[in-house]
């Protein structure tokens, strides 16, 4: 019982700490708008396939951190990554089957909103 106390103690800190969203394709499709707080970070990450594609685009109220990342290991990789933007977008080929994210850092001291959309299809053969 101890132990499970924590295992709990330690995750409560991180799960303050961020917001973790699934992405749950619909037609190819999906879309999230979240907010997030001061000095807190969003993680949108989901399972994607060698030569999968992914248009992606966002617009947030604010300028915040962005990347798109995915592990390999111990190590992360970072496709896109843009210090201080309030909007981009692009498009993902994806170099190998992977769990990728769209990640943003709020590093101001007020609460920001992002709107994702992002479009998967195959990349050209």
């Amino acid at each position: 019982m101890r132990g499970a106390a924590l295992v709990l103690a330690l995750a409560m800190p991180l799960a303050a700490a961020a917001e973790i969203v699934e992405i749950k394709w619909l037609d190819g499709g999906f879309s999230q708008k979240s907010t997030i707080a001061p000095k807190k970070f969003l993680e949108v990450c989901g399972k994607l396939k060698l030569q999968e594609t992914v248009q992606w685009q966002f617009q947030g109220s604010a300028p915040s951190d962005f990347n798109i990342h995915y592990h390999v290991g111990r190590d992360v990789s970072y496709p896109e990554q843009r210090k201080g933007i309030a909007s981009a977008s692009g498009l993902l080929s994806v170099p190998l089957d992977q769990d990728y994210c769209w990640m943003w850092s709020n590093r101001s001291t007020e609460t920001i909103t992002v709107e994702l959309r992002l479009k998967r299809g195959k990349a050209a053969q």
